[in-house]
């Protein structure tokens, strides 16, 4: 049986989106920390030297674009509720 693999979202390649993985919020493939998490740790003021001291260097840097460019799309787009 093979691995199990999140669905990725869209075209990225480090941002991942599947039911299976934290209730299929946007997350970082191959961990467990959603795009939300990170944004907030890097609102926070947090330096990618203290992410990786907060969560074991389980944060690969070069998602980082990703997770902005992700952010970007999100806040860029429109939602409208009835």
């Amino acid at each position: 049986m093979p691995e199990w693999q999140p669905a990725p979202y869209k075209e990225y390649r480090w941002i991942v989106a599947d039911p299976q993985l934290l209730g299929g919020k946007l997350a970082i493939r191959g961990t467990r920390l959603s795009v939300s998490l990170i944004l907030e740790c890097l609102a926070g003021g947090m330096s990618l030297e203290e992410l990786d001291e907060a969560f074991d260097r389980a944060f690969p840097h070069e998602a980082l674009p990703e997770v902005l460019k992700v952010a970007s799309e999100l806040t860029d787009s429109f939602h409208v509720a009835a």
